[in-house]
C-alpha cells in the first residue's frame, strides 16, 4: 500500500530561482513533446513513443539555441516528455480530455525528481543538480529545508513519483511511500453517513460534524474576501485605458492578499474534512455507507450552489474511500435514487411529498425524528442488506 505525503518547502532565494528554472524546463519539454505528437498526427503518422522523443530531445539540447537545457537535471525533461505521451495515450483510450499545452501564465509550475537520486533527512530534502560543483559550501544549495520535520521517513527507503509543485504562494513536495496494510479488519458496527448543508455529516451512531462555513472565523474571512474582491475590481476600472485593463503594482499587491486569503479558507476547510473523516475511521466501523450524491445537479440550484460548493462533498467521499482502504474497512455507495430521507426507519413508509425545509420527519406510524439522523440509519441498513446478499 502506497501513501502520498505532502510537505511544504522553505527554499532560500537562490533555491527559488532554481525551482522556477526546473519547472520552466519541464513545461518546455512537455509542450515540445505534445507539439511533436500533434504534428505527427496531422501528417497521419503513427504514435511516437516517449523513448524516441527522448533521444530526439537529447540531440536538441546539443544545439546552441537550446544549450540552456543542459543546466537542468536530465530526469526533469525526460519525465515531462513521458507525461505528455501518457496524456496523449489516455485521450485516445477515452480516459481523459484532449491534452492542452501548458501556459506559463495559467499552469502551476511543477517538475519531477528522480526517485532513486532524491534524498531525505528529518529536516531537508536533496534536489538533484542545483549545484554542479562538488565543494561542500556549493553542495548546500541542493538541500532544501522542510517545513515539517520528520514527516517523510529518511534512510534507505523506496520513494514513488516525487514531484515538486508551486501553488501560487509556496513550494511543496509530494512523494509516495510504501506502508503495510492493516491485516485485521475492524469488527465494530457499520456506520451510515448522511451529508448535508446544515451539518457536514450526520452519522448513524449519533455523531455529528458541524458545517465549518457557519463559524465566526470563516464568515469573517469570507466578508474580508468579498471586500477585497470589490476593491480589486474598482482598481481595475479606475486604471482602464480604452478597452484594456492595466495591472498596477497596487493591484498586484491586492491580488496577492486575495490569493493568501483564498488559500487560508481552503486550508481551514481541508483541515476540517480531515478531522471529520479521521474521526469516523478511528471508531473502526466494519463498513461505511455513503450516498451517491448528484453534486452537479445540486449546483444548479442558485440559492444553495455556494453552500454546496463550500462543503466539498467530493473531497469528503475521496478521503473516506482511501482512509477506509488503509484500514481494511468496506465502503458501500448507496444508489443515487435510494430514498434515504423519505423512508421511515420504523415502518418503511415512503413520504413522497417531503420538502427540503422539513427538518423533522413525521410519519403516520408515530415516528418523529431528525431528518438527517433517519437518513443515516436508513443508509446503515442499506449497507447491511448489501453485505448480506454478497
Amino acid at each position: 500500500m502506497i501513501k502520498t505525503i505532502r510537505v511544504m518547502l522553505l527554499p532560500n532565494n537562490k533555491q527559488k530561482t532554481k525551482l522556477f528554472q526546473y519547472a520552466g524546463a519541464a513545461r518546455f519539454a512537455y509542450n515540445w513533446a505534445l507539439g511533436r505528437e500533434h504534428e505527427n498526427y496531422k501528417n497521419r503518422g503513427k504514435f511516437i513513443p516517449d523513448s524516441s522523443l527522448r533521444k530526439e530531445f537529447t540531440q536538441l539540447k546539443k544545439t546552441e539555441e537550446y544549450a540552456w537545457l543542459n543546466k537542468i537535471s536530465n530526469n526533469v525533461a525526460k519525465q515531462a516528455i513521458k507525461d505528455a505521451c501518457d496524456a496523449y495515450k489516455k485521450f485516445f483510450k477515452g480516459l481523459a480530455k484532449f491534452p492542452r499545452f501548458k501556459s506559463r501564465k495559467h499552469s502551476l509550475p511543477s517538475f519531477y525528481q528522480d526517485n532513486i537520486k532524491i534524498q531525505f533527512t528529518d529536516t531537508h530534502v536533496k534536489v538533484e543538480g542545483f549545484a554542479a560543483s562538488k565543494k561542500k559550501n556549493k553542495q548546500k544549495l541542493n538541500w532544501i529545508r522542510l517545513a515539517e520535520h520528520g514527516r517523510i521517513p529518511a534512510g534507505n527507503m523506496k520513494y514513488y513519483n516525487p514531484r515538486i509543485k508551486f501553488d501560487g504562494l509556496d513550494w511543496y513536495i509530494t512523494v509516495g511511500i510504501e506502508y503495510k496494510a492493516t491485516a485485521v479488519p475492524p469488527s465494530d458496527e457499520g456506520i451510515g453517513i448522511d451529508l448535508g448543508i446544515k451539518e457536514l455529516a450526520v452519522c448513524s451512531d449519533r455523531n455529528k460534524y458541524k458545517n465549518i462555513n457557519k463559524t465566526k472565523k470563516v464568515k469573517k474571512l469570507e466578508k474580508r474576501k468579498r471586500r477585497l474582491q470589490c476593491s480589486i475590481s474598482r482598481k481595475y476600472e479606475k486604471n482602464k485605458k480604452g478597452e484594456n485593463y492595466c495591472k498596477t503594482n497596487n493591484i498586484i499587491k491586492s491580488e496577492k492578499k486575495l490569493l493568501k486569503l483564498n488559500h487560508k479558507l481552503a486550508d481551514i476547510r481541508q483541515n476540517h474534512l480531515h478531522q471529520a473523516t479521521s474521526g469516523i475511521i478511528k471508531r473502526k466501523p466494519s463498513y461505511i455507507v455513503l450516498e451517491d450524491l448528484n453534486v452537479k445537479g445540486m449546483m444548479k440550484n442558485r440559492h444553495l450552489s455556494k453552500a454546496i460548493q463550500q462543503q466539498c462533498f467530493g473531497k469528503f467521499r475521496l478521503q473516506i474511500v482511501y482512509k477506509s482502504e488503509w484500514n481494511s474497512i468496506a465502503v458501500i455507495i448507496a444508489d443515487r435514487f435510494f430514498p434515504s430521507s423519505k423512508l421511515c426507519s420504523c415502518c418503511g413508509n415512503i413520504k413522497k411529498d417531503l420538502k427540503l425545509s422539513e427538518r423533522i420527519y413525521k410519519c403516520v406510524c408515530g415516528n418523529v425524528t431528525d431528518r438527517d439522523y433517519q437518513a443515516a440509519l436508513n443508509l446503515k441498513r442499506y449497507g447491511e442488506e448489501v453485505l448480506s446478499v454478497s
